[in-house]
């Protein structure tokens, strides 16, 4: 399978190139950035053709496949041109900007024969599969709440252009903030976990800490806390927050009526159970990523693996929608200051 980069920033750079070069069923064919150079250096360091527009690169018959990793505004955009042309499409959260944008990802995909995945990489950690299989099996009982929270002090650490006058921090490029950096990635997650979609929300989206190059309040949220009910009952909260100036936090605590399930909380153990009668049982399975240690997400070997061997991806565009439909209702709620049904549609 021959990829294409469309974006050639920090997520391009740490995750999708390395893990592109380390799967030996494919092959970078080239790149595209709006800043030239970036594209450039990366195809003297890797090899690889450098296209001068998206369009370009598109048009390339050798191109299989893409991984879409521009500023958020134009996911939906590069997505379905990228789709129309004929190729497979791996995209990086959050998914896109509207729902309407989302929906029509979709649609594209099938309408055209071709694959959409989206890069919701915590489905994939280790702790997680086996979590979601615990639970279901019953171990901590019926689950009643939860918390979930992926905090951490801000893109401007890790991102590609320092500081936060990088798009990260743009409304115009981003147009949300730790709600569509952290926050979609929890979302999706607690609804893996629960085997259950998010049916209402309430929140707090609000600016309370990053300032922009002069000064003033960033123009994208930096913190979100969400109480989130789920189709099946059970109630709890999502935190999503760039102003975790210590060490980062990507934790779910699970409660239920036989015990508590703690995943990526306690630093030895990737999974700590604590049944009623006071029994731990530990799991040492993996150390959840951070800005500071990557490791392979396997987020790419699934993609390439759908396209070489034709099936549909196990986090497809699809199956992504009922997260970026939570995501939407809770900024809603957080507008208007009331409780917002999501659509279960």
């Amino acid at each position: 399978m021959k990829t294409g980069i469309i974006g050639c920033g920090k997520i391009a750079q740490v995750r999708h190139i390395p893990e592109y070069l380390e799967n030996p069923n494919a092959e970078i064919g080239g790149y595209y950035d709006f800043n030239l150079w970036r594209a450039q250096e990366l195809a003297e360091k890797y090899g690889g053709k450098v296209y001068e527009s998206v369009d370009e690169l598109l048009s390339d018959p050798d191109i299989d496949a893409v991984s879409v990793c521009v500023a958020n505004v134009a996911h939906a955009e590069v997505t379905i041109k990228a789709l129309n042309a004929g190729k497979h499409v791996l995209c990086e959260k959050p998914m896109a900007t509207t729902i309407e944008d989302c929906e029509a990802m979709v649609k594209a995909a099938e309408a055209n024969g071709k694959y959409l995945m989206i890069d919701q990489n915590q489905r994939f950690a280790k702790a997680h599969a086996e979590a979601r299989r615990l639970v279901s099996e019953g171990m901590i009982g019926k689950v009643v709440t939860f918390r979930t929270v992926f905090g951490h002090s801000g893109p401007e650490t890790w991102s590609a252009d320092k500081g936060t006058g990088s798009w990260f921090f743009d409304k115009k490029r981003a147009s949300m903030g730790a709600m569509a950096d952290l926050g979609v990635h929890k979302t999706d997650l607690i609804q893996y976990l629960l085997d259950s979609r998010v049916a209402e929300t309430r929140a707090v989206i609000t600016t309370l800490d990053k300032k922009d190059p002069e000064g003033n309040p960033v123009s994208v949220d930096d913190n979100a806390i969400c109480i989130y009910t789920m189709e099946n009952g059970v109630i709890g909260t999502m935190t999503a927050s760039w102003s975790y100036y210590g060490k980062e936090d990507n934790s779910t605590v699970l409660y239920g009526t036989e015990g508590i399930m703690n995943i990526y909380s306690n630093p030895d153990y990737s999974i700590e159970v604590i049944k009623r009668n006071g029994d731990r049982i530990l799991f040492d399975l993996d150390k959840i990523q951070t800005n500071s240690f990557q490791t392979k997400t396997g987020i790419i070997d699934a993609f390439v693996d759908a396209v070489v061997n034709h099936h549909e991806p196990v986090i497809s565009g699809k199956s992504v929608l009922s997260a970026m439909r939570a995501v939407f209702a809770s900024i809603r709620a957080a507008e208007t200051g009331s409780s917002v049904k999501v659509e279960l549609s």
